[in-house]
């Protein structure tokens, strides 16, 4: 329907019909850049001709996706929605024809692998040298897209990504259809307690005792999955418990530091490290620094399992890789290697 200057819908108008991709392209273009003149640059367009494709977008919707404003676009609430939308059918059809013209043998069959930043170095290795090894003997192309994965692994249902190095909590068959997974080793956090503490000596220390401390973590878009659920687990035993985000984002010392000087007994949670009897990945040494030293976590309450997630409707030869993958990368920890 079209729309007045003042964002009002005119109802007697017939409502016109064929959104195209190319409106949805444009919008995606047009969000992402922020602006007008930067989204017509990338996609080899005039200014007036994107500005009137938006237009006509609009009008096929029926409300205002964008407030136009001297610094760019906002996006409204009705366009966010349509984004996210748009980027769901722009990634099908790619998808979709990318297959095609796999299967008609014009082009190589591709695997698009998100790995989350801040995985341990080791586990990232281990996964590109196993996954190089299976693409290269199936010749598959890998493509690597280094972004957070929510618990919930939206990017590959949403086909926007064909599989996910991530953090599984629970159960693979928790999952949500079609997701299928295969684990790579159960990981815990490194857990950094104040050398005074009383638990210190004895290098081990309770949930309880966990949970009564002010305990540095996160922050939490950089792994969602693990920080909901190591929270509800110190919950349960302190439903007040929030973890608080570090002051400082890369530097470790800095952090324990600032925990070692702090007003009450604080810990720092950092990176996962493998756990005994999983895939061989090195932990750091026990060592002390700024007066705070390693510890474990009795009964190991939180971990996480490494995994390989992608969609059950990824055509056959591409989910051998992965199984493949996941056989290579286990194997050491079944022959009890490490």
């Amino acid at each position: 329907m079209p729309v007045d200057r003042a964002g009002a819908v005119d109802a007697t108008a017939k409502a016109p019909q064929g959104i195209e991709l190319r409106h949805l392209r444009y919008f995606v273009a047009l969000a992402e850049a922020g602006s007008f003149t930067r989204a017509a640059d990338q996609m080899f367009i005039a200014q007036p001709t994107l500005s009137q494709q938006i237009r006509r977008l609009e009008e096929l919707v029926g409300t205002r996706l964008l407030q136009r404003r001297r610094d760019g676009v906002r996006l409204t609430t009705a366009g966010t929605v349509l984004l996210e939308e748009s980027r769901n059918v722009l990634s099908l059809v790619d998808h979709g024809i990318s297959h095609t013209r796999q299967v008609a043998g014009l082009e190589r069959q591709r695997l698009r692998v998100v790995v989350p930043p801040r995985l341990p170095d080791s586990l990232m290795t281990g996964t590109a040298s196993a996954l190089w090894s299976a693409t290269a003997a199936a010749d598959v192309e890998i493509v690597w897209m280094e972004t957070p994965l929510d618990a919930e692994f939206s990017l590959i249902r949403q086909r926007r990504a064909d599989v996910g190095l991530g953090w599984l909590t629970a159960s693979p068959d928790a999952l949500p259809t079609p997701l299928q997974a295969m684990g790579l080793g159960e990981f815990e956090p490194n857990l950094w307690i104040p050398a005074l503490h009383p638990t210190a000596r004895r290098g081990t220390i309770s949930l309880d005792d966990m949970a009564a401390m002010n305990i540095i973590h996160g922050p939490r878009r950089a792994e969602p999955g693990t920080y909901h659920a190591w929270t509800s687990v110190l919950r349960a035993v302190n439903p007040r418990f929030e973890f608080t985000d570090p002051p400082f984002r890369y530097s470790l010392p800095t952090v324990l530091a600032f925990a070692a000087t702090a007003d009450r007994p604080t810990a720092v949670l950092t990176g996962l490290a493998a756990t005994a009897g999983s895939w061989p990945l090195r932990a750091p040494r026990s060592a002390g620094t700024h007066n705070m030293v390693r510890a474990r976590l009795q009964d190991r309450p939180l971990t996480a399992t490494a995994a390989l997630v992608w969609s059950a409707d990824l055509p056959s030869a591409l989910q051998q890789v992965l199984v493949d993958t996941a056989y290579d990368m286990t194997l050491p920890a079944l022959s009890g290697v490490g």
